[in-house]
């Protein structure tokens, strides 16, 4: 998988909108339940994201981040976002756009608001199947944890990174 792709030029990176519940929650089960299926154990798949996920409680999820989705076509392909506190929540990528750039661009996005919101740095709880992809965008591994979710215990990293005044002007990451 290449990860630095130029994004197709039909990608739209824009806010959250209260009606891209549906679609991101979509977007996140297809990436958790296929990409990240390689990593971890069917059990703890379903755990991270069951059909019983709430769209209300995952629409104010989204509302309270600065949450931004990417669109091709009008569709939406992916999303992410962060919280006030400076972690970068939510990373996720519909399985069918991947290695076209829009976890990038996301990501690009995300460095560029937090930095101009006034955040001298972003962490992020990455999994085994995302860490590389942070470790491209210019995050460093501070720790390997084990996170428990619906009472399946998952790996992941605790990863940052440093951002400089500049990272709000609009240029690619990485």
């Amino acid at each position: 998988m290449t990860y630095d792709v130029p994004p197709p030029e039909n990608l739209v990176i824009r806010r959250y909108a209260t009606a891209d519940a549906a679609d991101t929650l979509r977007v996140f089960r297809a990436a958790v339940h296929g990409i990240a299926s390689r990593d971890y154990t069917s059990e703890q798949i379903e755990a991270w994201a069951p059909p019983s996920l709430d769209e209300a409680r995952w629409q104010e999820r989204r509302s309270a981040a600065n949450t931004y989705v990417a669109c091709l076509d009008a569709a939406v392909v992916g999303f992410s976002d962060f919280i006030d506190d400076g972690l970068l929540d939510m990373l996720f990528v519909h399985p069918d756009a991947g290695g076209r750039g829009v976890a990038r661009a996301l990501v690009t996005r995300i460095l560029r608001e937090a930095a101009a919101a006034g955040h001298q740095g972003l962490y992020v709880h990455a999994s085994l199947t995302a860490k590389p992809a942070f470790e491209r965008f210019g995050f460093a591994v501070d720790a390997t944890r084990m996170a428990e979710i619906r009472g399946q215990r998952l790996q992941n990293f605790d990863m940052s990174i440093t951002l400089k005044p500049d990272d709000s002007i609009d240029r690619p990451i990485g």
